[in-house]
């Protein structure tokens, strides 16, 4: 499937691509803005005089509605009592923060995984600011960071002949787009098919030696995670498919991801979004240490690897070389979407583990900058890169006809047959999905018009206009 600087008609038999920031299977209605079409009456709640609209946010996948927490919605002007005004603000912060599901204090963290040597090096690059009330967790980190490395040395014993054989079985596929555009829905998808598989969570938690602590882990540790993750309603455990990306970061390797341990400093590593500026031997030695993982993860499956990432989207290029007959599946979404739902995940992410007592005051800038360096390379490198090889989709259509969009995909990717694997997507469609409610996001107007001014090539490219 091939790029196009104007609003695609279709993809597949019954998958449209109608430009528009609410659910494609909404009608029209009379009177209401184009914007606010398919969203239910009940869930718009005019402020003030109307010209910013807070909704609240239907969550995928339970029928459970939250308020949309996202900072872009003003407050509106009210008869308050006098000394009201911090009520109202206390009662405003204590909801948004509930709109997070819990995650236990005893939950192991992202940099557990680390061996000493990665985590000093985090640590380092922070410039050891850590907050007073993040304390004692930095301690536990440090306590269990040695055992990743005694840990590892005992997998190396143990496997050391099946490292050294390890191979691919088959090419891998790179799930790549823009953090919330649907990365994970199609990842947890794909995987249903027996024939395919992914990293799970436990192997991107602790790639160093997962070969011989994750069946402890899955069988007897199941209770260290919660049900669900942090900043959205999808399920989270140790089997569940992960992002490769924690992987690298736990092995030492340069990732943006790492700003999340000190979110009030400057971002790191975002030249690692594009490897715009990354010496070659940098390069290199990233590229040996994601081969070198999913080697390992393919001894324990036997199967074609899915890969999915967010951050991999500026390194098409860099990945088509590495792997020269991967196959890439680029998905989007519209940005008046994409933008407070990135915001919310930040902050999701960094109030549960960063070393900090995170401030939120730099996401906008930083999601503003993540998108147009990640898809200035993006654009860039695609060209390389036969169309054979890579099909954009849509979340709109992915949520609206699953069936139909995975049809797609298998068959411009060629990667099997799709009827041993259609039942399956149907039974979730027509069971799962059926609670499915995408979330609705509605900006300020001067919100939405400086992503439409900064983020201007993705919205016309993708016929979100």
């Amino acid at each position: 499937m091939t790029e196009s600087s104007r609003p695609q008609k279709k993809t597949a038999e019954g998958v449209t691509h109608a430009p528009s920031n609410t659910d494609s299977s909404g009608g029209g209605e009379p009177g209401v803005p184009r914007q606010h079409r398919g969203v239910p009456r009940r869930h718009r709640l005019v402020e003030g005089d109307g010209s910013d609209i807070r909704e609240t946010e239907d969550v995928a996948y339970t029928t459970e509605q939250e308020e949309d927490s996202s900072e872009f919605a003003k407050s509106a002007p009210s008869c308050e009592k006098p000394g009201s005004r911090g009520q109202a603000k206390s009662k405003t912060k204590k909801r948004s923060k509930a709109n997070f599901h819990h995650y236990p204090f005893y939950s192991p963290r992202f940099w557990h995984g680390m061996r000493p040597s990665s985590w000093l090096s985090l640590l380092r690059q922070g410039r050891f600011r850590i907050h007073p009330s993040r304390l004692l967790m930095a301690i536990a980190i440090s306590f269990a960071t040695p055992f990743n490395t005694l840990l590892a040395l005992l997998q190396d014993v143990i496997f050391r002949r099946k490292l050294e054989e390890a191979e691919l079985h088959g090419p891998p596929v790179f799930i790549v787009g823009h953090w919330r555009s649907g990365t994970t829905l199609l990842h947890e998808l794909m995987v249903r098919d027996e024939r395919l598989s992914s990293p799970s969570t436990f192997q991107c938690f602790a790639p160093c030696h997962f070969l011989v602590t994750e069946w402890f882990f899955r069988r007897f540790a199941t209770w260290l995670l919660p049900g669900k993750r942090p900043m959205d309603n999808m399920a989270a455990g140790w089997d569940r498919p992960q992002e490769d990306e924690f992987a690298l970061m736990n092995l030492g390797q340069p990732s943006p991801y790492r700003r999340i341990a000190f979110p009030n400093e400057p971002a790191v590593d975002i030249d690692y979004l594009d490897f715009d500026g990354v010496p070659e031997e940098g390069k290199q030695e990233w590229m040996k240490a994601l081969r070198s993982f999913l080697l390992k993860v393919s001894i324990g499956t036997g199967r074609p690897l899915i890969i999915k990432s967010p951050t991999h989207t500026g390194r098409v290029g860099s990945l088509a070389r590495e792997f020269p007959e991967a196959k890439f599946i680029h998905i989007t979404r519209d940005p008046r979407d994409l933008f407070p739902s990135t915001c919310r995940l930040w902050r999701g992410l960094d109030d549960v583990q960063a070393l900090q007592n995170p401030t939120h005051d730099q996401h906008e800038d930083y999601v503003v900058e993540c998108l147009r360096r990640m898809y200035k390379a993006f654009h860039e490198q695609r060209k390389s890169i036969d169309s054979t090889r890579i099909i954009d989709v849509r979340f709109e259509d992915l949520t609206t006809n699953p069936v139909e969009t995975l049809r797609s995909i298998y068959e411009i990717l060629r990667l099997s047959d799709f009827e041993s694997v259609e039942s399956t997507i149907r039974a979730w469609a027509d069971s799962e999905h059926k609670t499915y409610q995408r979330n609705h996001h509605q900006l300020p107007s001067e919100k939405e018009a400086m992503i439409l001014n900064e983020w201007q090539d993705y919205f016309e490219r993708y016929g979100y206009r």
